[in-house]
């Protein structure tokens, strides 16, 4: 077994080894993974964070040994907290990371950082502040980050910055946690989840105070919560059939 950083901003997560290949996922600085298959080009891999699984280029990540890997996965996580930050490495050279990038790692890959970071620690107070941050960012399927994000994408990140590990997938983060029976019962930073026309998870939202919610679709934005689904507020339709409110924490 393999194993393996990502030592740039931000490095495309591919469902097959290609470069026209979907976009399935994003990997972020600092993260770890697992190398499942090894090609001449591109390499399979598992990451350490939710286990998802996916196509990189083999120029876009930096080898490492299992005891590193071991280590740095055991550390608490020190994420950036800023939209945009700089790290530098040994030749004085910038690196743009963005928001919840990984700065556990800076050390293994003669990296240095001088901006706003936290050590995570779970936090339910500071979901909705937290998923602001990202407010407006365009809707991209697979993206991770401020410049392009999809809606479960934003769910994980805005969890992820307060401590919390949920899955990558809607459909997925739909098995965790208990489920309401109403809206009633839900607090801010619950997350709701809601069907298509063959009954499958396929979005996932995080409820506000006063019956909004904010998610991404086309861009995250925040748009009203009733028994039905989402009321998009520009459009003044429903855009989405509730499914479940899960509380997850």
């Amino acid at each position: 077994m393999q194993y393996g950083i990502c030592n740039l901003s931000i490095v495309p997560l591919r469902i097959e080894p290609n470069d026209p290949s979907e976009l399935v996922s994003q990997v972020l600085y600092g993260e770890l993974f697992k190398v499942l298959e090894q090609r001449k080009t591109w390499s399979r891999i598992r990451l350490a964070f939710d286990k998802y699984e996916g196509w990189i280029d083999n120029k876009q990540y930096l080898e490492i040994s299992e005891d590193d890997y071991k280590n740095l996965k055991q550390q608490p996580h020190k994420l950036s907290t800023d939209l945009i930050e700089y790290i530098q490495n040994k030749n004085s050279q910038l690196y743009t990371i963005p928001v919840g990038s990984s700065l556990n790692g800076l050390e293994l890959l003669n990296h240095s950082f001088d901006g706003n970071f936290i050590e995570t620690k779970q936090d339910k107070s500071n979901l909705i502040s937290t998923a602001f941050l990202y407010l407006n960012a365009p809707y991209l399927w697979g993206g991770k980050t401020p410049f392009g994000i999809d809606c479960s994408g934003f769910t994980q990140m805005v969890y992820k910055l307060n401590g919390y590990h949920i899955l990558r997938d809607a459909s997925q983060q739909a098995t965790q946690g208990l489920a309401l029976s109403f809206i009633e019962e839900s607090e801010p930073g619950d997350l709701a989840f809601f069907d298509n026309q063959d009954g499958l998870i396929t979005h996932v939202g995080i409820i506000m105070e006063d019956n909004y919610i904010i998610h991404a679709h086309g861009k995250v934005r925040i748009d009203r919560l009733d028994h039905s689904g989402i009321y998009n507020v520009d459009r003044q339709l429903h855009t989405h059939k509730l499914r479940v409110i899960k509380k997850i924490i």
